[in-house]
């Protein structure tokens, strides 16, 4: 079902609930009432707020590092340090947050296959900021981008085309504070991806100025990365801003990366205790990253003795817990016999042996 027919049935139908997308690691939910798009939430880090900021030019980098730093001080979250370092008003987060919702369902029109599902009547998130759009008025401007994402790319292939500078540029020219940035990132012979992520744009954005820039002469395609460009935030520490989407970023790091979704998942606890759901994928992170570790890194039945003299362990700052663990190591116990007499989790206690195995203060015998 394409996504034009998919929203013109729930405005049609004057549906509520939840629709729900999945395209590898990224989900995005659109919220629904009587048939009006009343939100949405996404794990896509280009849509995190510092991101949206930062593409709109409603805060600068450094900008972005001091209210990043008063929200881990203060446990704001990052539009009221924004508002309260004075950076930006409320109602100029308001309106980004209502701008970033409307990206974020803009930038499915651009998804050539995806997985969906519609939860009848399931309410959106309390903490959601709201908006009400006509599916109509956004199926319009979805079209409208497919239609000229089709356009750019009869001169912009993909994103992994490297362009670099025409014949038609001079310094001299006369241009915008934006198209001489993206020129900069041409002139180091960047890829369609790279100066997205340098940008803090979407695909859609970059295609519209270079396919611009290229028109005029200004810059060329001179070849394709083999490989994708795969980058994080740049520079600015970007997390997710709800529980919400922390719990989908921990949801997709699962399978791949357990131990950064309990590292997600412990902050969400923090935060909310009681939430049953962070405590069932915990435990499932948890036994996944246990999994990895005997498979990979410690062998359950290597036996660990320390490899520093009682000297160099008093000077080493072990934290009461380790000093626990390292007190058990005798030669005999295999790895799996310590950990499972450690009162602690065994997640943790295996993190604990790996870092002393790093650290050099411990080695692991094979057990014959």
């Amino acid at each position: 079902m394409s996504l034009t027919d998919l929203l013109q049935f729930l405005g049609t139908g004057r549906k509520s609930g939840t629709l729900k997308f999945d395209r590898g690691k990224i989900s995005k939910q659109v919220y629904f009432k009587n048939g009006i798009i009343v939100g949405s939430r996404s794990n896509d880090p280009r849509e995190y707020l510092g991101q949206v900021l930062l593409h709109y030019g409603k805060v600068t980098e450094e900008q972005l590092q001091i209210a990043r730093e008063a929200q881990r001080t203060s446990g704001l979250k990052l539009g009221e340090a924004l508002s309260r370092l004075g950076i930006l008003t409320e109602k100029d987060v308001l309106d980004i947050l209502r701008t970033r919702t409307l990206d974020a369902i803009y930038d499915l029109f651009l998804w050539t296959e995806g997985h969906f599902e519609f939860y009848d009547e399931e309410p959106a998130p309390d903490d959601l900021v709201t908006i009400e759009v006509e599916p109509t008025a956004v199926i319009m401007e979805g079209v409208y981008r497919i239609d000229e994402l089709a356009r750019f790319k009869t001169l912009i292939p993909s994103e992994r085309a490297v362009l670099e500078l025409g014949t038609g540029w001079t310094s001299s020219l006369n241009i915008g504070k934006e198209l001489r940035q993206i020129l900069f990132f041409v002139e180091k012979r960047m890829s369609v991806s790279e100066i997205c992520y340098h940008m803090h744009a979407s695909s859609f954005h970059v295609y519209s100025l270079l396919h611009e820039l290229i028109g005029k002469g200004f810059a060329r395609i001179s070849g394709e990365m083999s490989e994708p460009f795969l980058a994080g935030a740049v520079g600015t520490d970007d997390v997710p801003e709800s529980t919400t989407e922390l719990m989908w970023s921990a949801e997709r790091k699962l399978d791949e990366q357990p131990e950064e979704a309990i590292t997600i998942l412990q902050h969400v606890l923090q935060e909310e205790p009681k939430n049953t759901r962070a405590q069932e994928l915990l435990q499932q992170a948890e036994a996944k990253f246990v999994e990895r570790v005997y498979d990979t890194e410690l062998c359950p039945t290597a036996v660990p003795r320390l490899a520093v003299s009682t000297d160099t362990l008093t000077g080493a700052e072990l934290h009461p817990q380790e000093g626990f663990l390292v007190s058990r190591i005798n030669g005999t116990w295999d790895v799996q016999s310590i950990v499972s007499i450690c009162p602690f989790r065994e997640a943790d206690s295996l993190k604990m042996m790996r870092n002393l195995l790093a650290r050099g203060i411990i080695e692991l015998d094979p057990k014959p």
